[in-house]
C-alpha cells in the first residue's frame, strides 16, 4: 500500500508528460502553463487510493487518474472566468493572459482531452466509469451555478448551502474514489461506502476551510484571515450565524454586510463567537469526519489495507493551512 505522498510523486511523474498537441500554440501553451501551475493533486490520487484499496494499482485507472485531474483544471480556468480572477496560485489566470475567449476554448478542449483518457479504459469496465463520471460533471455544473445564485439572494439556508458544497466539492473526490474502486473490482456495497467516504470528506473539508479563513493564523494558513467576511460570502459560519443570533445580533450582523467599516472582519468575528459559531463549526467539522470514517471502516476490505485512506482524512482536516 502507498501513502498519499508516494502516489503524488508517482502521479506527478506521470502527468508531466505532454497532453496537447503542438498547435495551434495560441490555444494548447496556456493549457500547459496552467497545468504547471501544479496544486496537491488531491483527485487523481483519490482514484489511485481507490484503485489500490482493492487490488494493486492497474494502467486503466492510472489513465483516470489523468482524465479527473484533466477535468478539475477544466473547473478552475472556467470558475476563474466566472470570478473574474485576475490570479491563480499567485501567477495569472488564462482569462487575464490570453483573453476570455482562449480560456473559454482552452477549458474545453482540456475537458475533451480527459475524455479521451478515459477512452482508454476497456469495456465492460468503461460505461460505469463513464455514466458515474458524466453525471458527476454534471452536479460540478449544477454546484458552481448554485454557488452564484447565492451571491445574489439575501437568504440562503444550511441545507442549501451543504447541497451546493456537496454538488460543487464534495462529489467529484467522492466520484474519484468510487471509480477507482469500480476498476478494482469493488462490490456495489463496497462502492457505495467509499463514495460516502469521499462525500462526508468533502463537506468536513469545506467546514474546516470556512473556518480557517476566519478563525486561522495567517502565517500558517498563508494567506489574510477575513477573506470570505471582507466579500459577504455566504458561508457555513455566516449562515449558521444568522440563524442562531438574536434579534439585536442579527441586525448588526445584517449591517455589517450591507457596510465595511474598516474593522469589519473584527466585528463580524466577535459576533460569530458570540453566538458560538466557532465551537459549533468545529463540531459540524468533526462530525462529517466522523461519518465519513465510520463509511471507510464498513467496507469489507482488511483495516491495514484503509490506513493510507485514514491518515489522508486526518491530514486533510486537522491542517492549518
Amino acid at each position: 500500500m502507498h501513502s498519499f505522498e508516494d502516489l503524488s510523486k508517482l502521479f506527478a511523474q506521470r502527468f508531466s508528460a505532454d497532453h496537447f498537441p503542438a498547435e495551434p500554440r495560441s490555444l494548447y501553451d496556456p493549457n500547459r502553463s496552467f497545468l504547471q501551475l501544479g496544486g496537491k493533486r488531491i483527485r487523481p490520487v483519490l482514484c489511485l487510493m481507490g484503485n489500490e484499496l482493492f487490488e494493486e494499482i492497474t494502467e486503466e485507472t492510472w489513465q483516470l487518474a489523468i482524465a479527473v485531474e484533466l477535468f478539475h483544471n477544466f473547473t478552475l480556468i472556467h470558475d476563474d472566468i466566472m470570478d473574474q480572477a485576475p490570479l491563480r496560485r499567485g501567477l495569472p489566470t488564462v482569462h487575464a493572459q490570453h483573453g476570455v475567449n482562449t480560456a473559454i476554448l482552452a477549458g474545453d478542449v482540456m475537458l475533451i482531452r480527459a475524455y479521451e483518457y478515459l477512452n482508454k479504459i476497456g469495456s465492460p469496465r468503461l460505461s460505469p466509469v463513464l455514466h458515474l463520471f458524466n453525471q458527476t460533471a454534471r452536479e460540478v455544473c449544477e454546484g458552481q451555478q448554485l454557488d452564484m445564485d447565492f451571491e445574489s439572494q439575501d437568504q440562503v439556508s444550511l441545507d442549501q448551502y451543504l447541497r451546493m458544497i456537496e454538488l460543487k466539492t464534495s462529489v467529484l473526490l467522492a466520484a474519484s474514489l468510487q471509480t477507482g474502486a469500480m476498476l478494482g473490482g469493488a462490490t456495489q456495497r463496497n462502492q457505495e461506502k467509499i463514495y460516502e467516504f469521499g462525500r462526508k470528506l468533502g463537506l468536513a473539508f469545506q467546514v474546516q476551510d470556512d473556518y480557517l479563513d476566519a478563525f486561522g493564523d495567517p502565517e500558517k494558513f498563508g494567506k489574510q484571515v477575513g477573506g470570505d467576511i471582507l466579500a459577504n460570502k455566504k458561508t457555513f459560519l455566516l449562515i449558521h450565524a444568522l440563524e442562531t443570533a438574536d434579534s439585536q445580533q442579527r441586525n448588526q450582523l445584517e449591517e455589517l454586510l450591507n457596510t465595511s467599516p474598516s474593522d469589519k472582519v473584527q466585528q463580524v468575528l466577535n459576533l460569530y463567537k458570540q453566538t458560538g459559531v466557532d465551537a459549533w463549526a468545529i463540531s459540524l467539522k468533526q462530525r462529517f469526519l466522523q461519518e465519513s470514517l465510520q463509511a471507510l471502516d464498513d467496507i469489507a476490505v482488511l483495516t491495514n489495507r484503509k490506513q493510507p485512506l485514514i491518515e489522508l482524512a486526518q491530514y486533510l482536516i486537522q491542517r492549518e493551512q
